[in-house]
């Protein structure tokens, strides 16, 4: 009989308890607790996301059918769903943000080596948000529209990875650019972002803190030509150009020179218009750095998809905001772990291994290698339904 630790446990060790305690006292997450910690209430949320638990009622049961686990785990207060929606609703969810911050260093640290799919020798980010639709009669606080609610999860990404490494939630009604004031910058950092963010007074306060910026110009811009750089039309270039703003709002916003950057993509037949304040890369080679900031597509479909934050269990500003930056500590924990066991295979698969074997005792790198094998096996394939994608 094995009698070693479950996966559940093998994951969680990879959590910074001291860190975590530290937020706790930060925002005294322990006041007036008798039995059921700050930490027991992250290892239920944890345990919901990973599971994919929709339900308080679905966490208690199926947490308590482990019971002889449970203390093995970490859990030192018993798992009611009473007790975890009252911790949802007054415990700080700054706790958890803090505590998500503490693992966006980690993943930093550990993916930094890694190459994005372009020649940049500069640090690169791809900013943008997406929307969580809510009931508006479970959800009033959640200002969106006159009919519906909702909440906008604004993420900056580091392309080395991707990682997410600032994450602002606010309710839907706030607008994408105004979070252009509250996004860190970091100092010949390239910054890729949507149409939504042109707001030239915005953008030269990027210029201004010495990081790049390559953005989707609107149609209505109106610019002055200065004069035309060599333009490599085989690899799509049509226009390579130094501009200057026209309409006196733009000019007092933006008061200097930008590039202007004309691309045709062949794949889908559209021409596209990009700003930029970067003079030194080749027109390509800002084409290439937009098309990087997809991947913050790809994150936002994989973490609704594969993690819990379309649907809550709580209705509260504060248990919506716990659960969302629970999800994302799950997601960096899983992106850490993979990292530091070496595991071959890719996010996706190694979360679903981990989700159907969460109290399974074999350790994380054997567990991974045997379901792999048998993915590989013909004859063993349809033994393993999560892998029927």
């Amino acid at each position: 009989m094995n009698t070693g630790q479950t996966v559940f446990r093998q994951l969680l060790q990879f959590l910074p308890r001291h860190e975590f305690n530290v937020c706790v006292r930060r925002y005294r997450g322990e006041y007036r607790a008798k039995s059921f910690s700050t930490f027991d209430q992250l290892l239920c949320l944890a345990y919901a996301q990973l599971s994919g638990r929709e339900s308080l009622r679905d966490i208690e049961t199926c947490l308590n059918s482990h019971q002889e686990k449970l203390y093995h785990i970490g859990f030192r207060g018993d798992v009611s769903r009473t007790t975890l929606a009252d911790a949802n609703e007054r415990r700080d969810w700054r706790i958890f943000q803090d505590f998500g911050h503490v693992l966006i260093c980690m993943a930093q640290q550990l993916y930094q080596s890694e190459a994005i799919a372009i020649e940049l020798k500069q640090p690169l980010y791809a900013f943008d948000s997406t929307t969580i639709d809510l009931c508006l009669s479970l959800f009033p606080w959640a200002e969106f529209r006159k009919t519906k609610a909702a909440v906008k999860m604004h993420t900056l990404i580091d392309l080395r990875g991707p990682i997410p490494t600032w994450v602002s939630i606010t309710t839907g009604k706030v607008h994408d650019v105004r979070m252009l004031d509250a996004m860190p910058v970091e100092k010949d950092a390239f910054y890729a972002m949507d149409r939504g963010y042109v707001d030239f007074a915005r953008l030269y306060a990027i210029h201004k803190q010495g990081a790049f910026f390559v953005v989707r110009a609107k149609e209505n811009l109106k610019c002055h030509r200065l004069y035309s750089r060599p333009k490599n039309r085989d690899e799509g270039v049509r226009a390579d150009q130094v501009i200057t703003l026209v309409t006196q709002k733009s000019k007092n916003g933006y008061p200097e020179r930008l590039r202007r950057v004309s691309f045709v993509d062949e794949e889908r037949n559209k021409r596209l218009v990009f700003l930029t304040n970067n003079f030194e890369i080749p027109a390509e080679t800002v084409a290439a750095v937009y098309k990087q900031r997809w991947q913050v597509e790809l994150f936002f479909k994989w973490i609704k998809q594969h993690l819990r934050i379309k649907s809550f269990i709580g209705t509260s500003v504060n248990a919506v905001k716990s659960q969302i930056w629970v999800a994302l500590c799950i997601y960096l924990l899983v992106a850490i772990t993979k990292k530091k066991l070496d595991i071959s295979c890719s996010l996706y698969t190694f979360l679903q291994i981990l989700e159907v074997n969460l109290f399974e005792k074999k350790p994380i790198p054997s567990l991974v290698a045997e379901a792999l094998k048998r993915k590989n096996d013909p004859f063993d394939c349809n033994q393993l339904n999560l892998f029927s994608y």
